[in-house]
């Protein structure tokens, strides 16, 4: 090819293919057909006028057809007119769905092309336009005046519309709590996503083993689509056990067992416990779904953990109910009151008890373009509990923790990630916050470089107390160098201060990636780079979704 067009030599070699084994005068004799595969191979991006030469290369000892090409000059779009009649033409979802390619001036791509017609019929499909069809579809093309003419007139017909919804096979499952699924009235306009999101709701809901959803379009009366849901109960109960590790908490136990119904109202409870050397926990739930399911529940919480980490001693009991619901702007709300009682000993001071009544509010958002690996996205939390005296608690406490985490991904193997993390206890006398909510940093997801919990304020004898405050904030850059590997440079900053002004320890380091199919898996070697604060060459080992 002669020039620079790599896009037409490489559409041209996939037309023509290879071609081995032949004798020279089987070549001569395949020229012709191979000039034809070229010229075809041309037009489809738009050159109709090439100037093609050909010879065999009998030089070596197995002889080749050579053709030089001159692609001459391209046909260019000289007018563009897409009409669509009927309903469709005063809808504003289906024009902004179609492509802008090919446009007026540009060079003539019948792949575009196809992908404009195939545009048209996929939004008119999705938003149910189910009579709708082409009743003109022209592309003249003048190879002699480089010039293309395309003219597309679509006629949709009447938008269809979403019908009355019918379960079968319900398992006794109370209707009510079936309908909550369902997020739109009869006589809705028909939007593919609706119906996907109905099914994939009942498929996540954790009831069923599996759903059958009909909406057929020829099942439509008066253009209004029924929609036929046939389910299959799953199994009500389930027990799963995992070994991990990481380097905060070394080896760890993880046992879960659910009961994902446990009555035609859709309960649901179940217990989890994890055991490693520094911490151990044992937790129950009982949830009540509202309306709607997915999204809105209560649930009620009892758990009993333990802690020996670095120079605190901990036995905590909780009691809590919380109330989810998401918002119509998309954040999710989480309103709690939860009472917690806690024994605990801060290095050689004796043991302290703890009891405290604590309402809370947490909002969170999460957005990225997939749950397991996102390529981009962000999270936002903010957490906001309380005790006062008056309300059976032995202590005056404000506690606001606030987490920020962005990703994003330019040029599909360049990764950008950023976290920070801001939290503050308000309290007329610190010695009463029981460590359960101080604020301690260092380790596999504060501060690399630094050992689990170990960034915090001390006491006269050297022991970490807890701070006040906790500010952590985190840089990373990762490069995709082969297929779920990536490697990773980062720097961290941040500590649990008692003074906003107090200094921060960093780290720094590398590390690889491996996206795992149960997430991302991620070993560091980072260096603390303040020794007084303990920094040092550390090994991270962990795991757990970016955002």
């Amino acid at each position: 090819m002669e020039g620079d067009f790599p896009q037409l030599q490489d559409n041209a070699e996939a037309f023509v293919g290879k071609v081995e084994g032949r004798s020279a005068d089987s070549l001569r004799r395949y020229a012709a057909t191979a000039e034809d595969q070229v010229r075809q191979a041309l037009r489809a991006l738009g050159y109709y006028n090439p100037g093609i030469d050909w010879q065999v290369d009998e030089s070596d000892d197995l002889p080749q057809l050579v053709l030089t090409v001159q692609p001459g000059d391209p046909v260019r779009i000289r007018s563009r007119e897409v009409r669509i009649e009927g309903a469709a033409d005063s809808d504003p979802d289906f024009l902004p769905e179609l492509p802008e390619q090919p446009a007026q001036g540009d060079i003539l791509h019948h792949g575009q092309y196809n992908s404009l017609r195939q545009a048209i019929r996929s939004s008119a499909l999705r938003l149910g336009y189910f009579d709708g069809e082409f009743v003109t579809r022209e592309l003249k093309v003048d190879p002699a005046a480089g010039t293309a003419d395309i003219l597309l007139v679509f006629r949709s017909g009447e938008r269809y519309r979403l019908g009355m919804v019918t379960f079968t096979g319900t398992a006794g499952f109370e209707p009510q709590l079936l309908y909550s699924f369902v997020t739109f009235e009869p006589g809705t306009l028909y939007h593919a996503d609706k119906v996907a999101r109905l099914n994939n709701d009942l498929s996540n809901s954790g009831y069923f083993a599996s759903v059958d959803l009909d909406a057929r379009p020829a099942s439509a009366e008066g253009g209004v689509i029924p929609l036929n849901i046939t389910l299959r109960a799953r199994d009500p109960r389930s027990v799963s056990a995992g070994v991990g590790f990481s380097t905060d908490v070394g080896p760890r136990f993880r046992g879960t067992w659910r009961e994902h119904w446990i009555n035609p109202m859709g309960h649901r409870r179940g217990a989890e416990t994890e055991i490693s050397g520094p911490r151990q926990n044992l937790s129950t739930w009982y949830e009540l779904p509202l309306d709607p399911p997915m999204t809105d529940a209560i649930r009620l919480t009892a758990g009993y953990q333990r802690e020996d980490i670095e120079d605190v001693e901990s036995e905590l009991l909780t009691l809590g109910q919380q109330w989810q619901h998401q918002l119509s702007n998309g954040w999710l709300q989480v309103l709690s009151l939860r009472w917690e009682g806690e024994r605990y000993r801060i290095g050689t001071e004796p043991t302290e008890t703890s009891s405290l009544l604590l309402p809370g509010a947490g909002y969170s958002r999460l957005h990225s373009d997939s749950p397991l690996d996102p390529s981009r996205g962000y999270r936002l939390q903010v957490d906001v509990t309380g005790a006062h005296r008056s309300l059976l608690s032995k202590a005056d406490i404000l506690h606001v923790n606030f987490i920020a985490r962005g990703l994003y991904t330019l040029a599909d193997n360049h990764r950008f990630l950023a976290r920070f993390q801001l939290g503050g206890v308000a309290t007329n006398r610190f010695a009463d916050v029981p460590p359960s909510l101080r604020f301690f940093a260092g380790g596999d997801q504060s501060v690399r470089g630094y050992g689990y919990e170990t960034l915090s304020p001390r006491d006269d004898e050297g022991n970490t107390v807890g701070g006040r405050y906790l500010m952590v904030g985190s840089a990373e850059y990762q490069y995709q160098f082969a297929d779920q590997w990536r490697v990773a440079l980062f720097y961290d900053e941040g500590n649990a201060i008692d003074d906003l002004l107090d200094p921060l320890a960093s780290g720094a380091g590398a590390g690889i990636r491996w996206v795992s199919p149960v997430g991302p898996l991620r070993l560091d070697i980072a260096k603390g780079l303040d020794p007084q604060f303990g920094g040092d060459w550390r090994l991270h080992f962990s795991m757990g979704p970016e955002l």
